[in-house]
């Protein structure tokens, strides 16, 4: 007697949609204590933050993906060390994109500190 080899994969499919299912009611029905939890562990949420914008820290969240770990440029994404660029250039790039970089990216207010941080890099 021969076995159907697909069985154990359609069994562990069909456990895997069950299982999601079940932990997205579970997300759905407590939907308040997780927004409670994540704005506690936020401090408060976004309107707690009293301009303490950190362009380095923002960079290790938004720019390293693109332009390396040390922000030295990878494949067809420019170095942000040492750039040639001046600060004005780098203040519309960072606006309103160019190639491959989307623009608004960083929020409007931050733009001059961010674009100041940038021109300082490997100086």
């Amino acid at each position: 007697m021969k076995k159907n080899p697909i069985i154990p994969f359609i069994l562990i499919m069909a456990f895997g949609i069950g299982l999601i299912f079940f932990l997205s009611m579970e997300g759905v029905s407590n939907k308040e204590e997780i927004a409670a939890t994540e704005e506690a562990a936020n401090g408060g949420g976004e309107t707690a933050s009293t301009g303490g914008f950190d362009p380095a820290e923002f960079a290790q969240g938004k720019c390293i993906s693109c332009h390396g770990s040390n922000f030295e440029g990878q494949g067809n994404f420019p170095s942000l060390v040492a750039t040639t660029l001046s600060e004005d250039e780098i203040k519309d790039i960072l606006a309103n994109g160019k190639g491959m970089m989307p623009g608004g990216l960083v929020p409007a207010e931050d733009i001059d500190a961010m674009a100041a941080w940038v021109k300082s890099l490997g100086q």
